[in-house]
């Protein structure tokens, strides 16, 4: 007899997402509290959110996989007991994450957030913003998410530069590697920010950084708050010299009543970059090919990590 696959899934919302899946998997419910359904589990999902801070309940359990819902992981490595397997959530976030880098671009270029404050006060209040078209942007990041906001910038006829952890060759040209920063900084009118978290990128936009970009420049950052300093931040925005759209802070979530919050020239979503209805379909997705490459004998998909 062919011995069944236990998968176990955070909730409801993702159970139903996924649907029936094929004869001989069977499917709980544990969200890493309270004690383990099993004690061997095939394929383990945690919840989307406070992953690091749960993975020690994988230190009573045997998996195959562990399949995070997320792209980063950079709070993983030291959380993950050993004897794991931990895959990220590759081609679950990336659309989103683009959709949301456009928005934030565009809103700032365009001045949505002066057109929403006047609104609301009652008053018409047109006034003449700075095109996307023609910008020098520079995209610092060039994985999965890099690249799909790549494929929507381009339409908008940009002047693109993009940047990886080391130069090479593509299809459409040169990518940077990151030692070419200060090269880039003093022409590129928008800054991309989408990198990992790492040691290298931790504190990458400094005081320096910052300095170094021409004024009214503006910098978008939808990778981790820690890749930014955000006294920097608040230091220039208070100047009113460079412009910021931030899907992500440091500490996060930023406090009530934080200085950002007020400034005109600093855009804030509260880390919302996968947050759409394209998430759960596409989670679920991932979900059923990782049970059914299991079923096969094959290797997982996304994996990023051996404990």
């Amino acid at each position: 007899m062919t011995e069944r696959l236990l998968v176990s899934l955070p909730g409801a919302t993702l159970r139903d997402a996924v649907g029936p899946l094929p004869e001989g998997v069977d499917v709980v419910l544990w969200d890493l509290t309270g004690p383990a359904p099993a004690a061997h589990l095939d394929l383990v999902v945690p919840p989307y959110m406070g992953t690091a801070d749960r993975l020690g309940a994988l230190a009573s359990v045997t998996t195959r996989l562990v399949q995070s819902q997320s792209i980063g992981y950079d709070d993983v490595e030291a959380a993950l007991p050993p004897g794991h397997v931990f895959a990220n959530a590759a081609s679950v976030h990336e659309t989103s994450t683009a959709e949301l880098t456009l928005t934030l671009v565009l809103a700032a270029q365009r001045g949505i957030p002066d057109f929403v404050r006047a609104a609301g006060e009652g008053r018409w209040a047109p006034a003449r913003h700075a095109s996307l078209a023609d910008r020098r942007v520079l995209l610092i990041g060039y994985g999965g998410v890099g690249r799909a906001i790549e494929a929507r910038l381009l339409p908008f006829e940009v002047e693109l530069e993009r940047m990886a952890g080391r130069a090479r060759d593509d299809e459409r040209g040169r990518i940077h590697g990151i030692d070419e920063l200060p090269d880039l900084l003093p022409s590129a009118e928008i800054v991309i920010v989408g990198v990992p978290l790492s040691d290298a990128t931790t504190g990458l936009v400094d005081a320096d950084f910052l300095a170094a970009l021409p004024d009214g420049a503006l910098v978008v950052n939808i990778a981790r708050g820690k890749v930014a300093d955000t006294s920097a931040i608040e230091e220039e925005a208070a100047s009113g010299r460079l412009r910021f759209a931030l899907d992500v802070t440091e500490p996060e979530p930023l406090p009530d009543g934080h200085p950002l919050f007020a400034m005109p020239n600093v855009l804030i979503s509260p880390h919302v970059g996968g947050a759409s209805t394209a998430m759960m379909p596409r989670m679920a997705r991932l979900v059923r090919d990782q049970v059914e490459r299991m079923l096969r004998g094959d290797e997982p998909r996304n994996v990023v990590l051996r404990s």
